[in-house]
Parts: C-alpha cells; sequence; structure tokens
C-alpha cells in the first residue's frame, strides 16, 4: 500500500544518498506523493537518470550532485534548492556507506575516519545547512536514517565503524529533537534491519572468518517474513510516515522497521 497521492503535495524535501537504494524509493514515493524533491547524491551520473526518470513520471526534481561530508558541496547543494523553491519542509538524511569491515587491529585510521565523514560528519552537516531555512518556514520534519546495527544489534564484530557511526545518529537526533522542538521542527530516526540494497557493493570486507560472532538464531531471520529481508520501499513508508503531518506529534524518537530482526539478533 502506498501513501496517499496528494499527502505532500505543496511539500519540499530535500533527500540526501538518493541516486540509489533507499535514497531513492523515498525520493519516488514523496514525488508521488506531490512532494518537490531536492535530489543530493555524490555519483552525478546515477543521480541524474533518477532525476531523469522521476521527471518523466511527473515528478517535479532538483538534481543536486554533492559530497555530504565536504561543507562547501553540502552548503552550494542547500543554498540552490532555497533559490529554486525559496522553501523546505522535510529533510531526508539518508546517505551513509557500510566502509570497512574489518577486526578492530586491522580497522586503519583512514577506513575509520572514511566511514564516520559520511555517516555522522556528513549528516551534521546536512541537518546544519538545512535547519536555517526549517526555521525560516516555522516549521519542519528532519528524519535521520540510522541502522539496527550499532543500536540492538552486535553481533557483526566486524562493523564497528559502521555500527559506531549508526549509533551516534541516534544520539544526534534526540539531542536536536530537543534544540529544534521550540521552532516547531521535529527530528526523528529510522533504523532499518536488513533489506535489498546495493550499499553492500561499495563494502571492504577484510577475508577472516572471525567477522560474525557463533550465535544461533530461530529459524528465519526475520520473523515477519520467515527469512527474506524488507525492500527499500517498506523503509520508505515508515520515513514517509515521519515526514508527513500524520506523525505532528513525534519527535526524538526511533523507529525500528526490520521485521522483527533485532529482536533476534540482539
Amino acid at each position: 500500500m502506498n501513501p496517499p497521492a496528494d499527502s505532500l503535495l505543496g511539500k519540499v524535501a530535500f533527500i540526501t544518498g538518493a541516486g540509489s537504494g533507499l535514497g531513492e524509493a523515498v525520493a519516488r514515493m514523496f514525488a508521488a506523493c506531490g512532494a518537490r524533491i531536492g535530489a543530493a547524491d555524490r555519483d552525478e551520473e546515477r543521480l541524474r537518470k533518477v532525476c531523469a526518470d522521476l521527471t518523466a513520471a511527473g515528478g517535479t526534481v532538483l538534481a543536486l550532485p554533492c559530497d555530504v561530508a565536504v561543507p562547501e558541496q553540502m552548503q552550494a547543494a542547500v543554498e540552490k534548492l532555497d533559490q529554486t523553491w525559496g522553501r523546505l519542509d522535510i529533510v531526508v538524511a539518508n546517505a551513509g556507506i557500510n566502509g570497512t569491515w574489518a577486526p578492530i587491529d586491522l580497522l586503519t585510521p583512514e577506513d575509520w575516519d572514511a566511514t564516520l565523514d559520511t555517516n555522522l560528519k556528513g549528516t551534521f552537516l546536512t541537518v546544519r545547512s538545512c535547519t536555517p531555512l526549517l526555521k525560516r518556514g516555522g516549521r519542519g520534519s528532519i528524519v535521520i536514517i540510522s541502522s539496527g546495527l550499532g543500536n540492538r544489534m552486535f553481533a557483526v564484530t566486524s562493523a564497528t565503524a559502521y555500527a559506531t557511526s549508526k549509533a551516534g545518529l541516534v544520539a544526534f537526533g534526540r539531542m536536536i529533537a530537543l534544540e529544534l522542538a521550540k521552532h516547531k521542527i521535529r527530528v526523528n530516526t529510522v533504523c532499518p534491519g536488513a533489506f535489498v540494497s546495493n550499499i553492500v557493493k561499495g563494502t571492504r570486507f577484510f577475508k577472516t572468518n572471525d567477522l560474525r560472532l557463533p550465535v544461533l538464531y530461530p529459524e528465519g531471520s526475520v520473523p515477519l517474513t520467515g527469512g527474506p529481508a524488507g525492500t527499500a520501499e517498506q523503509i520508505a513508508r515508515s520515513v514517509w510516515f515521519l515526514a508527513s503531518d500524520l506523525s505532528d506529534h513525534v519527535t526524538g524518537t526511533e523507529l525500528y522497521v526490520d521485521g522483527g530482526q533485532s529482536l533476534l539478533q540482539g
């Protein structure tokens, strides 16, 4: 079931990591609901293809190629959005990478920095650049994409940098939710479990048998499905709810969208 076609009519949404995966699914869903989309991604070719598809489907989309971890690029993207539409209602801070998954003694400072720069610093820069526009509008919604890993799930011991960055996003979301509440800006965090995505393609894995602790799970790692992972569209519907006025009394919370996966793999 998809959200109502006019549920975001008149809204302007800024979505990072919109060139693929969950960000693309959110952009498609929001555009179908009537929102104007500022779509950001550091892969310009991939981003422009998604934007062309959305435009062909009747959406209103602005391609904003940028690296979320570079302050000047993020600020320029938000300024272009402001110059184009003069308002901002929704921010989806989605851009992220898996980075390097390795035992702690093999994880280099460069590996650590690369993951936290995109996942944690990039989200900070996104919110920092967008907040003045949201304040000017008198209200808004920020949805941060974190993960079940690092918040409820810890068995993948090699994913230290990734999990740390995602746990940091939960704390960041709570802090700014309280800070921005007086401006009627809501801040919530979505923590997905496993879902079909291409993010794993950019992951650097060390060849070792010690990356996951030996844990026995009941049959089917995702209780609601009996095993199969979720879809980006299922996660996107939860993002839509938190972005929409239906959640106008919800802020500072985390929503786990994992089919019960984290209940088994804590």
